[in-house]
């Protein structure tokens, strides 16, 4: 017959509160080796593998910050020292610690292979060529683009009698658009909605746009002069 009440159960308190305690310890020191990985790496996600012999490590950060530490003994089940989940069994976590040394060992050896391996690399590199001289003939035929569009800007404003508005050409294929307010110039559009801005209020087109583009220009300007011929015309058939 069973005695009764029967003997209390084992307290594991002790035993969790140990477990617990080296899990932080060795999440705080393995820590730095994830932050010191993702320095030498340049990144803020990524893993690696530590060989020694009694198995693999791999620590797994993200953002900078330890995700993972685990423990591959080979022979046996992984145990995860550190993971997001719950902490390690007590056993298995005293096995992968008493090669946590080794891995600490193989983590120097990784660090000391990549010592001084930029030492011979030179920092005399060639001197950049300018764009001083690019640039200024750029800007040379865009101001004299802006300067024709702004007279044309003036003279549809004069017509128009409004302060906003925009004037359209198809010139050899290409949709040409002029919009213009009150300043004058608001853009110079080739090619539709999705087009190249020949001027525009914010951004330069490159040099290479312009020298496509530019010599297209006075076809612009012929289509606008023969749109202002063709006014004159109308007018001139009005009888009062």
């Amino acid at each position: 017959m069973t005695d009764w009440p029967p003997r209390e159960p084992a307290d594991p308190t002790d035993a969790i509160e140990h477990r617990d305690e080296l899990v932080a310890a060795v999440r705080d020191h393995a820590g730095g080796i994830a932050y010191q990985l993702a320095r030498l790496q340049g990144g803020d996600y990524g893993r690696e593998t530590f060989d020694t012999d009694e198995g693999e490590w791999t620590v797994k950060y993200e953002g900078g910050d330890l995700e993972f530490l685990l423990f591959d003994p080979g022979r046996g089940d992984e145990v995860y020292v550190i993971s997001t989940k719950q902490p390690p069994e007590p056993e298995p976590l005293a096995s992968a610690m008493a090669d946590y040394d080794a891995f600490v060992d193989a983590f120097d050896r990784y660090v000391e292979e990549r010592s001084g391996v930029l030492d011979d690399v030179s920092t005399d590199f060639p001197e950049v060529a300018s764009t001083d001289a690019v640039v200024a003939e750029r800007d040379r035929v865009t101001d004299r683009i802006r300067e024709v569009c702004d007279t044309i800007a003036a003279e549809l404003r004069r017509y128009e009698g409004g302060d906003y508005g925009t004037f359209t050409e198809r010139v050899d294929g290409d949709r040409w658009e002029l919009k213009w307010d009150e300043d004058g110039t608001s853009y110079l559009r080739v090619g539709g909605s999705g087009g190249l801005y020949l001027l525009s209020q914010y951004d330069q087109p490159s040099a290479a746009d312009v020298r496509e583009y530019a010599p297209r220009f006075a076809g612009f300007v012929d289509a606008y002069n023969e749109f202002v011929a063709d006014l004159e015309s109308d007018l001139g058939t009005v009888e009062l």
